[in-house]
């Protein structure tokens, strides 16, 4: 990968931070229920669906932040655009899908690959065993 290429990763990072920054602190402002907000059952139920909203977008925000400075500390250590899995090159097109990748293409694919059977393995038991007590 270019030096080229990695200082505009290591830009796109940086103000992509600067943004969630920004954005959390405007979303932490709005969490703090207003007493007017809480004139009756209807508008209390709406503020607090409203408020779980917001939580869980800081959450998911807070978590992309982590690995965007990650991709960071990557970058930082030589370590940007080789895949965690096979040490090989990710892919520029890859990279530019998702800046903040571990994996090659390759690589996610048999770990999307073992998910989806483990995670099948895990239904076929519970649902033989729902069977099985059914028929008991």
């Amino acid at each position: 990968m270019s030096p080229e290429d990695i200082r505009r990763f290591r830009n796109l990072f940086e103000a992509q931070i600067k943004d969630m920054v920004t954005n959390q602190s405007i979303v932490k402002e709005d969490l703090q229920i207003q007493k007017d907000d809480l004139m009756d059952e209807s508008d209390m139920t709406s503020t607090t669906l409203e408020q779980s909203m917001r939580m869980r977008l800081r959450s998911r925000e807070a978590l992309f932040i982590k690995k965007i400075e990650e991709a960071l500390n990557r970058i930082k250590d030589g370590a940007f655009g080789v895949c965690e899995s096979c040490e090989e090159t990710i892919e520029l097109r890859r990279l530019e899908a998702r800046p903040t990748t571990t994996f090659c293409m390759s690589c996610k694919e048999e770990q999307e690959r073992l998910e989806i059977a483990h995670a099948d393995s895990r239904k076929h038991k519970s649902i033989g065993r729902r069977m099985s007590l059914r028929i008991a």
